[in-house]
């Protein structure tokens, strides 16, 4: 009778910690970028996202990201721009050794500048299209993990970002 108990509770144990090694489906992270802007320089950005793991391969994820900010000059005062981007986009990873893995981006993304002087402000929206991008990720441990990623948001315009990831 004691060694059927002592068997049941290690299977207890045994499926309980193989239940907190299943990977986590949602996960949610920041980044900062430094976006490249044809004919106009490099610019640093803030940005995060969240998303959903269907399975350790596929994934869905949704961004918002602040690509670039700065102040022009236009016809002698200084007007502020920012551009935004918002992103949907499946990602497709493939896991490798010790923790890393190589991720795959392409999606849906639109990007929106808005300019502000003396108080007022437009937005308008720059481009809309596809976003695609590969990148490279390693797992600190179930929870957390760091990213970094060469993505083309625009055919003029190409980020490199690198993230931080919660999952949970």
């Amino acid at each position: 009778m004691f060694k059927q108990i002592a068997i049941a509770a290690a299977l207890v144990i045994a499926s309980s910690s193989a239940m907190a090694q299943q990977a986590t489906k949602f996960y949610a992270g920041a980044e900062v970028s430094t976006t490249k802007l044809e004919d106009a320089g490099s610019e640093s950005g803030v940005g995060g996202f969240v998303g959903y793991k269907f399975n350790q391969n596929l994934a869905i994820e949704a961004g918002y990201n602040r690509l670039a900010s700065g102040n022009i000059d236009f016809e002698g005062d200084k007007v502020d721009i920012d551009f935004n981007q918002t992103n949907l986009s499946v990602i497709g990873t493939l896991p490798l050794s010790n923790g890393f893995s190589v991720f795959g981006r392409l999606g849906y993304n639109d990007i929106r500048v808005k300019a502000r002087f003396e108080g007022d402000s437009e937005s308008a929206k720059l481009d809309d299209g596809v976003v695609y991008g590969l990148g490279l990720g390693y797992a600190f441990s179930p929870a957390i993990s760091a990213r970094v990623e060469l993505s083309v948001p625009v055919s003029e315009m190409t980020k490199v970002a690198a993230g931080v990831v919660f999952h949970f």
